[in-house]
This record gives structure tokens, C-alpha cells and sequence, in this order.
């Protein structure tokens, strides 16, 4: 069963339309998150405001709980930011602090929010799996990931700076465009890191 935690952030409309059949159901219940096979943390918006709807729903704790499963665990735009340690988004927030990193503005010298189609770059690496692709994701994101741990890296945007497009630890993944919005490529990916808990092509 893949689980997507229901906290009244995001239009998870395409995501559910892609993943119907699937098993895949929306809830805010601690119970069946936990017992999903798969959770996804979607989420647009601010960052500070969505870390305050999980935390008044008691999600934050249920997430947490979930990533020391060893199941996958993905986020997916908002949902991948959140998982890490703070954002600077109107003010300072903490973040779930699963990942390394903060989340920071992108360069003022260029348009935002970064919204359209970008290629995506992969990085190749010594880890138990490999990338090798290039291809286009759909973004729709003003934030970004910095200072995360590099060793997480799976691949790369460009939009006035370096952006992390996908990354992985452990059982954790991170889109920070939207696979779900992407046609056949983010499809693949997507029900690629749903079913093996990697990302690779």
C-alpha cells in the first residue's frame, strides 16, 4: 500500500490520478501511514506553513516514525524540502531534519518561481546502484536545497544556480521537481523509487 500523508497541503490530483491502482491512498491517520508499505510527503507553498499544519496534526512525529522503518519514504517538491533541517522562507523554520542541508531563495537575478520544464542531469557515483541519465522534469519552486551532504546527490537542475533535483539517502528520496507532472520520465522514476526504494536509470 502506498500511503500519501494528507495534510491539506498540495494539489495531489495528478499524483493520485498516476498512482491509482496502485494501492495507494490519501490519510492523515498515524495507524495506516505507518502500516503503508510506501509513505509520500507531497506539499506546495510555504514552507513554514506546511511544517505547522503536520505538527498541528501530529504528522511530523508520524514521518519521523515512518523514515526509521526502512521503507521509502518520498517527497516529492514542498515534501522533499521538509525533510530537511530548517528553510529561511519568510522567517526561520525547522524542518524535519531527516537530510542534511537548509533551504534557501534562489539568485534574485533570475525569474521566480523557477516553473517549467528543466533537464535534469544525473551524477554517477561508487554507491550499490547508478545513474545515468539526462532528461526534463517539471519545477515549480522559488527554494532550494544547499549545504546538503553531496554523498546524496542523485542529479541536478540548473535555474541561476545548482539545484538538487533528485536526491537519495538510505530509504529516504527527494524529487524536487514534480515526476508526477513529468510524462512518461517522472512516471517511470517515480513508480521506480515506489517499488525498489532507488533511483536510477
Amino acid at each position: 500500500m502506498i500511503a500519501i500523508v494528507d495534510y491539506g497541503i498540495g494539489n495531489i490530483k495528478s499524483l493520485m490520478s498516476l498512482l491509482e491502482g496502485d494501492g495507494v491512498i490519501l490519510t492523515d491517520a498515524a495507524e495506516a501511514l505507518l502500516q503503508a508499505d510506501v509513505m509520500i510527503l507531497p506539499g506546495v507553498g510555504a514552507f513554514g506553513y506546511a511544517m505547522n499544519a503536520l505538527r498541528e496534526r501530529g504528522l511530523d512525529a508520524v514521518v519521523k516514525a515512518f523514515a526509521k522503518t526502512g521503507k521509502p519514504l518520498i517527497g516529492i517538491c514542498l515534501g522533499m524540502q521538509l525533510l530537511y533541517e530548517s528553510s529561511e522562507e519568510y522567517g526561520f523554520h525547522e524542518g524535519l531534519g531527516l537530510l542534511k542541508g537548509q533551504i534557501k531563495s534562489l539568485p534574485d537575478d533570475f525569474v521566480k518561481p523557477h516553473m517549467g520544464w528543466n533537464k535534469i542531469t544525473g551524477i554517477g557515483s561508487e554507491k550499490d546502484y547508478r545513474v545515468n541519465f539526462e532528461n526534463y522534469m517539471y519545477f515549480v519552486h522559488s527554494y532550494y536545497a544547499v549545504e546538503i551532504d553531496e554523498s546524496t546527490l542523485v542529479a541536478t537542475t540548473q535555474h541561476g544556480a545548482t539545484i538538487p533535483a533528485i536526491v537519495k539517502s538510505g530509504n529516504l528520496i527527494g524529487f524536487q521537481g514534480h515526476p508526477e507532472k513529468s510524462g512518461a520520465f517522472g512516471a517511470a522514476l517515480l513508480k521506480q523509487a515506489i517499488t525498489t526504494g532507488e533511483v536510477s536509470l
